[in-house]
C-alpha cells in the first residue's frame, strides 16, 4: 500500500496547492506557462496551482481504485488548467516525484475525447473531489462550458485510459 503525503500549507478558502511542489519548481512552471501562453504572472501562477490541485484529486482517484480500472473514477481538466499540466509533464523530473509522492505512481495524461469527456461529466466530476482535498478549488478555472479535454474533436482513444 503506498502512503500519500498531504502537506498543510493554510490560505485563505482551503490549502494553498503552491506548498504541494518547491517555490523553485513552481517559479519555474509559471516562466513555463508564461512562455508558451499570453497569460500574466499572477494568471499562470493561478493556473499551475489548479493544476496542482486536480492533480491531487486525480492521484486519489487512482488511490482509491487501488489499482482496479473497474473501479477508477474518472476526471478531467478544464481546459484552462490542462496547460499547466502539460507545462508540469515537460519538467519530468518534478513531475516523476510529485507522482510518486503523492500518487505513489506515474499519472499519465491521455488525451482522448469521448462522450463522458464531450459532455462534461468527467469535469463535473473533479470540482467536487478537488473541493475534498482541502486546497483552494478558484472556479473561475471550472466554470467554462467549453471545457471538456485538449483533445481536439477529430481525437480518438489513445492508450489505455486507466493508466
Amino acid at each position: 500500500m503506498t502512503v500519500m503525503e498531504t502537506p498543510t500549507t493554510e490560505a485563505a478558502g482551503g490549502r494553498d496547492p503552491r506548498g504541494l511542489i518547491s517555490p523553485e519548481t513552481f517559479g519555474l512552471l509559471v516562466e513555463d506557462i508564461m512562455r508558451y501562453h499570453p497569460v500574466t504572472r499572477p494568471y499562470a501562477e493561478r493556473m499551475m496551482g489548479q493544476a496542482l490541485v486536480f492533480l491531487i484529486a486525480h492521484a486519489k482517484t487512482l488511490h482509491d481504485s487501488e489499482g482496479d480500472r473497474s473501479q477508477w473514477l474518472r476526471i478531467a481538466p478544464s481546459r484552462a488548467v490542462d496547460p499547466a499540466w502539460h507545462a508540469f509533464i515537460l519538467r519530468s523530473k518534478a513531475y516523476v516525484e510529485f507522482c510518486d509522492r503523492y500518487a505513489g505512481r506515474y499519472m499519465h495524461h491521455l488525451p482522448v475525447m469521448d462522450d463522458d469527456i464531450r459532455s462534461g461529466a468527467a469535469l463535473e466530476r473533479a470540482v467536487p473531489l478537488m473541493e475534498a482535498t482541502g486546497y483552494q478549488v478558484d472556479m473561475e478555472f471550472w466554470n467554462d462550458p467549453g471545457s471538456e479535454s485538449c483533445c481536439p474533436e477529430n481525437c480518438g482513444t489513445i492508450g489505455n485510459v486507466g493508466a
